[in-house]
């Protein structure tokens, strides 16, 4: 094991004592759906969403994630069949995006793509608000769009809801963080990565605060170093979706 590796596990198991001792809990808190006993690695959804990302670059993405024990691979939904053929028996899950990038599909249809992944063997979704909904103030339409997925996957797959940190003010994505926990959402999310600006370890940090230890809180946009990575970990990070995940766990 070398230096790196040992720092990256001793600040997994410090967030992970801070969060116990806050009474969350391995099974059903924060730490739900991580790759236990992996260290940094089992909290990484190895990630491809670019648009001209081919079958090749899906099974080298899922190669690696074998290889290097990710907690997931993330990819569009038409490449969860593929993921799920390759990383059948591995261990490695397959997440998929929901009404992404925009969010502004309307809630049947987030339903519809949500059911749709998981009978093609995605695991885990993200899916995007409806951030004009949140900008507009209406926020009934905005809980009952994350309530509606939730329910129509519950028990298939985890749910994480990605709020556009960067498009949101602090006082709006508390209260989007506030309904997705009500919402009965698996884990809150900061960025997809496609708007302008991604995660911030004072983002991250205000969503755990607000969430609480017994919600996952994902930290996703311009994650690309080791140094990155253990910023939004110390911060309250427990799931992090970068496509650079090889170069942070190699340091």
């Amino acid at each position: 094991m070398t230096d790196m590796d040992r720092l990256v596990d001793r600040i997994v198991d410090e967030i992970y004592q801070r969060l116990m001792s806050e009474g969350g809990s391995l099974k059903s808190g924060a730490f739900r759906g991580a790759a236990e006993g992996n260290g940094m690695a089992g909290m990484i959804d190895h990630t491809l969403l670019k648009q001209d990302g081919s079958d090749e670059q899906v099974i080298k993405l899922c190669k690696e994630a074998r290889e290097y024990h990710f907690c997931s691979v993330c990819v569009n939904p038409a490449n969860v069949s593929l993921a799920y053929d390759q990383l059948r028996g591995s261990g490695v899950k397959v997440c998929t995006v929901i009404g992404f990038p925009l969010g502004a599909t309307t809630t049947k249809t987030k339903c519809f793509e949500a059911n749709e992944a998981i009978e093609n063997g995605a695991t885990e979704v993200d899916m995007v608000i409806n951030v004009g909904k949140v900008k507009s103030g209406d926020w009934g339409f905005v809980k009952r769009d994350i309530e509606d997925v939730v329910t129509c996957v519950r028990g298939r797959a985890l749910v994480k809801v990605i709020i556009e940190t960067c498009l949101l003010t602090d006082e709006e994505k508390v209260r989007v963080c506030t309904i997705c926990k009500e919402a009965g959402a698996d884990f809150v999310k900061t960025s997809t990565g496609f708007s302008t600006g991604g995660a911030t370890a004072a983002d991250v940090a205000l969503m755990r605060k607000t969430v609480g230890p017994d919600m996952g809180v994902k930290a996703s946009g311009g994650i690309k170093s080791a140094e990155t990575a253990k910023e939004m970990v110390a911060a309250g990070a427990n799931r992090l979706g970068t496509s650079s995940g090889i170069a942070i766990i190699q340091g």
